[in-house]
């Protein structure tokens, strides 16, 4: 049995953790330092870190913060946030990431995947893909869940895949902030479609929410949440003890 991962994940704006509802109504939480040194302490398997309007807002992540974020954690970090070449990816690595998250970047370029993988390697790059339900059918959308791309989301993922993406985030973004379980339909046919990682992003309100993910979906390789950590209202030791009673193999 595949020991699964459990991932908080810092949505970063301006130097802060922020959380929304859905990809809106963003409000502050934390310095992101801080939160990732507390998570990186507290028994989290990995660390994603995105600068949630680097895209949006046409610029570079930021490299301080990011930099400063990875030289107090001891946990693989995976980044995102405004990746659109080679040289973002080199920048952020040299920053301190593991992985290297893309969605935007990939939409403009798909090529840019290929040439990632071929560079750093497949292990590094992870399609970060922002899902939604439009007319019966999901849909990709870019630039932080602001722009309907328009194209169907499990083809799309595929192709990323096909072409030397490692691991792939859904994030359900009809699911998202609401707190009410992880988008099992969507999920469940993203890991039909792909022999990659999976994790699951999007919807977690409580610790019984994960033991749903991994019993209902047994290929799903990790889940991702953010609010429910930040806020204490599940603890990653807790979470991981209960999963483990439940059978669910874990890193204790």
């Amino acid at each position: 049995m595949i020991t699964k991962r459990i991932i908080p994940c810092l949505d970063v704006k301006d130097g802060r953790v922020v959380k929304g509802v859905n990809f809106k109504d963003l409000n502050d939480v934390s310095s992101p330092v801080e939160l990732g040194k507390y998570y990186s302490d507290c028994g989290a398997d990995e660390l994603v870190f995105y600068d949630i309007t680097a895209s949006s807002d046409g610029r570079k992540l930021f490299s301080n913060i990011l930099k400063e974020v990875a030289s107090n954690i001891f946990i693989p970090l995976t980044v995102g946030g405004g990746i659109n070449t080679l040289e973002d990816f080199d920048r952020v690595l040299k920053c301190g990431a593991d992985k290297v998250s893309v969605n935007s970047g990939a939409i403009k370029n798909p090529g840019l995947i290929s040439e990632a993988a071929k560079r750093y390697g497949d292990q590094c790059v992870v399609i970060s893909s922002d899902i939604k339900r439009v007319d019966g059918e999901f849909r990709v959308f870019a630039k932080g869940g602001r722009e309907d791309t328009g194209m169907e989301a499990i083809s799309w993922i595929k192709r990323c895949v096909d072409s030397g993406a490692g691991e792939v985030v859904v994030n359900s973004i009809d699911t998202d902030g609401v707190k009410k379980g992880f988008d099992i339909e969507m999920l469940k046919a993203v890991c039909e479609a792909v022999k990659v990682p999976v994790i699951a992003s999007g919807g977690a309100g409580c610790a019984e929410d994960f033991i749903k993910l991994f019993k209902e979906i047994p290929d799903i390789d990790a889940g991702l949440a953010a609010s429910i950590f930040h806020f204490g209202e599940v603890k990653i030791s807790e979470l991981k003890q209960l999963l483990n009673k439940n059978n669910i193999t874990v890193r204790l």
